[in-house]
């Protein structure tokens, strides 16, 4: 991946036809840079980079959710010398609208469920992947010590599911951009193939953690299919990647105690 510490030179710059001197953005791992009307970030993977232009380019404009379209260099490429563009979109992020991330979500999931399943996936190689296969029993469970106890209620209790998949958003919360009178925008879109009650419920799982939600939630969503099963993988999906990404002294006690009360909401039944 191309280093992004201080933002993109002026030959990408030049390539995508903006003369703006870049600003770096909030969020986006301190990666993410404004020039102009252009957002621009590194390329992590560059068959998803590719797959997902050309998805976004050609979805069609929606009443119910605006989408940062990509934007081609000059020569008509989807990205230059390990970077990538989008539109600007208004908005911000607003974690506690937790059903509007939700709808938006589920508006977004509608416009996609045609898609076939990208072939990158089988090569993509990330603490993310490597913990949606876990949750999904494509990979045994190994984890840390404080992974483990975490996990080990939620492996108890994970069915077997019999549900349609089709490539979705798999980290919603802090990217659905509200601004007054417009639709919200998703954006930053990591694909994954699975139910699309999958990806709301890992919304809700980290609205739960992280975002002060208060466990009627899980409530409010419960007729999605397959819904308490889908918490679970949900849960497992998370644990999994964040004990990938950071070992096992990557678990504060602040991180143990914000998963066990989750943790319980979703094996309760």
């Amino acid at each position: 991946m191309t280093s992004s510490a201080a933002g993109p030179p002026g030959t990408v710059l030049a390539a995508f036809g903006v003369e703006h001197d870049p600003v770096l953005l909030p969020g986006g791992q301190g990666g993410t840079w404004r020039a102009g009307h252009l957002v621009l970030k590194p390329v992590d993977f560059p068959a998803e980079t590719l797959w997902r232009a050309d998805v976004l380019d050609g979805l069609p404009d929606s009443p119910e959710f605006r989408i940062a379209r990509p934007a081609r260099t000059r020569d008509g490429a989807w990205a230059a010398q390990g970077w990538e563009a989008s539109s600007f979109v208004a908005g911000e992020p607003d974690v506690s609208r937790q059903d509007d991330v939700l709808r938006a979500g589920i508006a977004f999931h509608a416009a996609i469920a045609d898609r076939p399943r990208p072939a990158f996936l089988d090569r993509r190689d990330d603490p993310w992947s490597y913990g949606d296969r876990v949750a999904w029993e494509e990979l045994p469970v190994e984890a840390s010590p404080a992974a483990t106890d975490l996990l080990r209620q939620l492996v108890h209790a994970r069915r077997p599911v019999d549900l349609d998949s089709q490539v979705v958003h798999g980290d919603l919360p802090g990217n659905v951009l509200f601004a007054d009178g417009l639709p919200p925008a998703v954006i930053d879109w990591p694909a994954y193939w699975r139910p699309m009650s999958w990806a709301c419920a890992v919304a809700v799982a980290d609205a739960l953690c992280w975002y002060d939600a208060q466990p009627d939630l899980i409530g409010r969503w419960s007729h999605l299919p397959g819904w308490g099963q889908m918490l679970v993988r949900a849960l497992i999906y998370r644990i999994v990647t964040h004990d990938k990404a950071f070992g096992p002294t990557g678990w504060t006690s602040e991180q143990v105690d914000a998963h066990r009360p989750v943790i319980e909401l979703a094996t309760c039944g």
